[in-house]
């Protein structure tokens, strides 16, 4: 299969995953990952439709050969992040998930998302500190809350230091 001919597979997988088939869409993924074991949009699609399916430890090595290099388009790579960082997490894998959700934040550094599961991973390695603080700051800035917003610039403080006291 030529790489011009990858496109529309890929697709079909996509729309297959999209439209509530994962299964079906996995088996013309893996099809695709055997013909093209090096790219990294296929090496996502395939990591992503083996999460949506509950097999988390398969999604592992496709999410880690997508990350390598820089083939994947940068809301792709940043799924990826989240993906891998968060599987990791949930394998019980927590200080791989630190490091890559780690990663994920220094590039992605406006992304909530990264910054909650990261919270969740230091949780899981006994960092409370940091989680904690990670989740007011995240709070404190992107809340929707009247309320919240009117004691930002408070949570803000407290968040830096929150063991201080009078």
């Amino acid at each position: 299969m030529s790489a011009q001919n990858k496109d529309e597979p890929l697709a079909e997988a996509v729309r297959l995953r999209e439209q509530g088939h994962p299964e079906q869409a996995r088996k013309r993924l893996l099809a695709l990952t055997a013909a093209f074991p090096d790219d990294a949009d296929v090496a996502y699609q395939t990591a992503w439709v083996h999460d949506v399916l509950g097999l988390e430890a398969e999604a592992v090595p496709y999410y880690e050969r997508c990350l390598q290099g820089e083939g994947l388009a940068k809301e792709d790579r940043r799924g990826a992040l989240v993906g891998l960082g968060s599987t990791y997490r949930v394998l019980g894998r927590f200080g791989q998930a630190v490091e890559t959700l780690r990663r994920g934040v220094e590039e992605f550094p406006d992304d909530g998302a990264l910054r909650t599961f990261l919270s969740m991973a230091l949780f899981n390695t006994g960092e409370h500190h940091e989680a904690m603080q990670l989740l007011l700051r995240l709070v404190a800035t992107t809340s929707d809350s009247p309320h919240v917003r009117s004691y930002r610039p408070a949570i803000e403080h407290y968040a830096a230091d929150l063991t201080r006291t009078m």
